[in-house]
């Protein structure tokens, strides 16, 4: 990976037991390359969205391989935000084929 995709790239995911809401992210910096892991609480993410921060999901194929996924975005569905890579008016978080761990 050469060219940056976002500030940060959302690599797994943890929901809760309703499968509602992501209780927190693996995300990685994104500055050209992968960089290491760290955990992120659903709140730090969507509070640094919110103050311009990029998000994008990415997907290992492989030997340290990445593939660009989808810019997560936030959609507020009954006046609570949600993390999306779609937007849609269901109320939880969706952020595609990420791994859930």
């Amino acid at each position: 990976m050469i060219e940056k995709w976002a500030d940060f790239l959302i690599t797994a995911v943890r929901f809760n037991s309703a499968g509602t809401h992501i209780v927190f992210v693996e995300a990685r910096a994104d500055r050209g390359a992968v960089g290491k892991a760290c955990l992120l609480s659903r709140t730090e993410v969507i509070e640094t969205l919110e103050s311009g921060y990029t998000y994008c999901t990415a997907i290992e194929s492989g030997a340290s391989k990445w593939e660009m996924g989808a810019a997560v975005e936030i959609v507020t569905v009954h006046d609570q935000p949600f993390m999306k890579t779609a937007p849609d008016e269901i109320a939880c978080d969706n952020l595609g084929d990420v791994p859930r761990i």
